[in-house]
């Protein structure tokens, strides 16, 4: 034990006789905490201002040096986070982010500039910025595991990005592009009634955006047709469809798609009065005729000018005269 201690005393006396030949990668600073540095650059990219700090972090990401551009943003953050250089040294710290492809980590440091500083001169880029990252991920880039392993697509992760651009900045330029995001990241899961709602909010809340109401309006309607259309013909998720395309045809005549939601209308409601025809018969089937007749004039109801509105007339016919006969 004592030779490991002498041997232990006199490496360490030699690290202290000679600190010129042990280079200390790792430097602490008060309010920083520890950062990288080769050996023979610590200190020579701080400064003792805030101004001439950002101008640094600015210079070294604009050549490229992303990590140096981040410590220097960094410590305008750290050292001088009341001063008039910290929003966009803060600002700064997510473009590099962006830069190294972290794309996560970005959008927090953006949060971070639109929570601390929220009278920021370029809010709205920030804004932008935010919203541009959360259609990389809507458009199927993956989350990464810490930061750097990819890991997997969540479109329950970019709704919630979407969700906090919308709420950072509710009437700003990216807003309704973004709650219209939202109603498309639910449609990818197949969460249709989620995507109707993020739809809905956008009809409702940008009604005086005449595209952005009609975008939402149509989109509404095409989210309840895919639900009508999973499994067993969803007849009242059909029903909001129809009503949902009808207020577009109502509230935008001159839409270029005008012709498909009426396509799409005439269609549910052929499916409509098929499902009730079907039922119709179960009913005839079994001598039911007065809960058969009810199904069959529900046919008319429902598409009075189809092929299965003229079977169910000439049903009802036979079964007034069937009954008669009784």
């Amino acid at each position: 034990m004592k030779r490991w201690s002498v041997q232990i005393l006199f490496i360490l006396v030699c690290l202290l006789a000679f600190p010129s030949i042990s280079p200390a990668p790792l430097v602490f600073r008060p309010g920083e905490g520890w950062t990288y540095e080769r050996a023979g650059s610590e200190g020579k990219w701080t400064r003792t201002r805030a101004k001439d700090q950002l101008e640094v972090a600015q210079q070294a990401f604009d050549d490229g040096k992303y990590d140096m551009a981040f410590k220097a943003a960094r410590r305008v953050v750290k050292v001088w986070p009341l001063s008039d250089y910290a929003p966009e040294a803060q600002y700064l710290l997510g473009r590099t982010y962006e830069a190294k492809r972290q794309d996560e980590k970005a959008f927090k440091a953006y949060q971070e500039v639109l929570e601390k500083y929220p009278k920021a001169t370029n809010y709205e880029e920030v804004l932008e910025r935010q919203h541009e990252i959360a259609v990389r991920f809507l458009d199927g880039q993956w989350f990464k595991l810490w930061g750097y392993i990819p890991f997997f697509p969540s479109m329950d992760k970019t709704a919630d990005m979407m969700t906090k651009v919308v709420k950072n900045g509710p009437y700003s330029e990216v807003a309704p592009q973004a709650q219209m995001d939202i109603g498309a990241a639910r449609e990818k899961q197949n969460e249709f009634g989620q995507a109707v709602k993020a739809y809905e909010i956008a009809a409702d809340r940008y009604s005086d955006r005449k595209e952005v109401s009609a975008d939402a309006l149509f989109k509404a309607g095409m989210a309840y047709h895919k639900q009508a259309r999973t499994a067993e013909y969803d007849q009242n998720a059909a029903a909001q469809a129809i009503a949902a395309f009808t207020d577009f045809v109502t509230l935008n005549p001159d839409d270029h798609r005008v012709a498909d939601a009426q396509t799409l209308i005439e269609g549910m409601r052929y499916e409509q009065a098929r499902g009730s025809y079907e039922i119709a018969k179960f009913y005839e089937k079994r001598k039911k005729f007065d809960g058969a007749l009810i199904y069959y004039n529900e046919v008319l109801v429902k598409d009075p000018n189809s092929s299965m509105a003229i079977l169910a007339r000439l049903r009802i016919d036979d079964l007034k005269r069937r009954l008669e006969e009784q």
